[in-house]
């Protein structure tokens, strides 16, 4: 069973943002002041489990890094917008393309970016650790912080709702 109170059978689409969600909100810098961003190996095998079964994905961010793309790409995801600074028609574009509706649409964001996105899909998710404003607004509070489970907490449940979680050898490799 579910922690979160949506029908996840509806769920087709899944939108995340990367500081603070697929990464820690604590990032250090490089000497050429680039930021140096970590990940979760466990987001990594739920994210590619999640293309494999068919959900969409889409990173939506407004950094820029090659890192991420290289990252990103690797795991299977096509949809991936840098230097987003307006999130919002980003996500509204993507969810065209894809022919999703708002309420087939989980995003999961941190902080004051991402609030016009998440009061736009059916089912809006955060870190423990986002912005005052983004807990009030969240359907759904991950009991994980960013960068260390968050959304392998969300994909998991999705997938099991779903019957996609460990369903077959898919679910045993990369």
């Amino acid at each position: 069973m579910s922690a979160i109170d949506y029908d996840l059978k509806k769920i087709r689409g899944v939108a995340l943002d990367v500081d603070g969600v697929l990464s820690p909100s604590t990032i250090p810098l490089g000497s050429d002041g680039m930021p140096r961003r970590m990940v979760n190996i466990k987001d990594g095998y739920a994210l590619q489990l999640a293309v494999k079964r068919g959900v969409k994905i889409a990173i939506i961010t407004g950094g820029t890094s090659d890192a991420i793309v290289l990252r990103y790409r690797a795991l299977g995801i096509a949809d991936i917008y840098q230097g987003a600074g307006h999130k919002l028609p980003v996500l509204e574009e993507w969810m065209q393309k894809e022919g999703l509706t708002a309420d087939e649409v989980a995003y999961m964001g941190d902080d004051i970016p991402d609030l016009k996105c998440l009061r736009h899909v059916g089912l809006s998710c955060c870190p423990h650790d986002a912005a005052r404003e983004v807990l009030a607004t969240a359907r759904y509070i991950s009991r994980f912080t960013g960068g260390y489970g968050c959304v392998r907490d969300l994909l998991e449940q999705l997938l099991k709702a779903q019957g996609h979680w460990m369903a077959d050898d898919k679910a045993f490799g990369w």
